[in-house]
């Protein structure tokens, strides 16, 4: 099991949308999508503000980054 919940992280991710526009995010696609680019990019060297990220998995880190609001999902511009 996941934890934290796909559903707490899309509301940590949506929590900044302004009031009547559509959400960041609104699938657990788009939450995985995020979450693997950026266990990517850790792997490849991208430094990280979460303690004890050289022992966690990347992904580990990148859901912890996420669920902290450390790393942002942009929403695509129309």
């Amino acid at each position: 099991m996941l934890h934290p919940s796909y559903t707490d992280l899309m509301n940590v991710v949506n929590s900044e949308a302004v009031e009547n526009e559509h959400p960041v995010v609104n699938s657990r696609y788009s939450i995985v999508m995020a979450t693997s680019k950026r266990a990517r990019q850790i792997v490849d060297g991208a430094v990280t503000p979460i303690e004890g990220s050289d022992v966690k998995k990347p992904l580990s880190v990148a859901v912890a980054e996420l669920e902290q609001g450390i790393v942002k999902i942009l929403p695509e511009e129309e």
